[in-house]
C-alpha cells in the first residue's frame, strides 16, 4: 500500500554524506527515540543514538541504494542496518524484533534534523552522566510501555501496520 505524503511539513528528505543515498520520509514519524544505551553508543560512536520510528512503506530511496548488513542487537534477534555502499554511513536499521515493517531512520541523516528532536529518552540508566536531559522530556530508565508513550495517531498507524501480523 502506497502512502501519499502528509503536509510538506511532516515529510523529511536525507542522505548519507557522500550524497549516493537519498531518501524521503512520506510523513511524520511514529517517534522518535534517544536511546542512550551502551550498545547504541558502541555502534554509532557517540553517546546515544536518535532514531525516528516510521514505517517501512512510507520511506522512499529517491536514489542510490544500500548495503544491508545484518547486527546483532541485545534482543538477540539483531537488526538491519542500511549502509552507504561508498561512505558506510547508516542511514537505517530495521530491528528485527519488530519485523521489517519499521524503519528506524538516523535523524542524523536528516537534511534537517532540529525538526525531529527526541520524544522519548531510553535506556537512561547508561546515559553519559554529563549528559543532561531536558526536565520537560519523556524518559524512561529502560524501555517504556508504548500504549502509554506514543500518541493516539502513532498507535493507531502501528495497529494499522501489524493487522496482517499472526502471532
Amino acid at each position: 500500500m502506497r502512502f501519499k505524503k502528509d503536509s510538506h511539513k511532516d515529510t523529511h528528505k536525507g542522505g548519507c554524506t557522500c550524497g549516493h543515498v537519498r531518501y524521503e520520509m512520506t510523513s511524520k514519524p511514529l517517534i522518535v527515540h534517544c536511546c542512550h544505551c551502551r550498545w547504541c553508543q558502541r555502534q554509532t560512536g557517540a553517546s546515544f543514538a536518535l532514531n525516528a520510528l516510521i514505517e517501512t512503506e512510507r520511506v522512499e530511496l529517491l536514489s542510490g541504494d544500500v548495503d544491508e548488513v545484518m547486527t546483532d542487537s541485545p534482543s538477540g534477534v539483531g537488526q538491519i542496518i542500511a549502509r552507504c555502499p561508498n561512505c558506510r554511513v547508516a542511514v537505517w536499521s530495521n530491528y528485527l524484533s519488530m519485523g521489517k515493517e519499521v524503519r528506524f531512520i538516523r535523524v542524523g541523516t536528516l537534511d534537517d534534523p532540529d525538526r525531529l528532536p527526541p520524544d522519548v529518552h531510553i535506556y537512561t540508566t547508561t546515559k553519559q552522566p554529563w549528559v543532561v536531559l531536558p526536565k520537560k522530556h519523556q524518559v524512561a530508565k529502560e524501555f517504556y510501555v508504548v500504549d502509554k508513550t506514543w500518541s493516539k495517531d502513532a498507535l493507531k498507524r502501528r495497529d494499522i501496520m501489524f493487522a496482517g501480523r499472526k502471532g
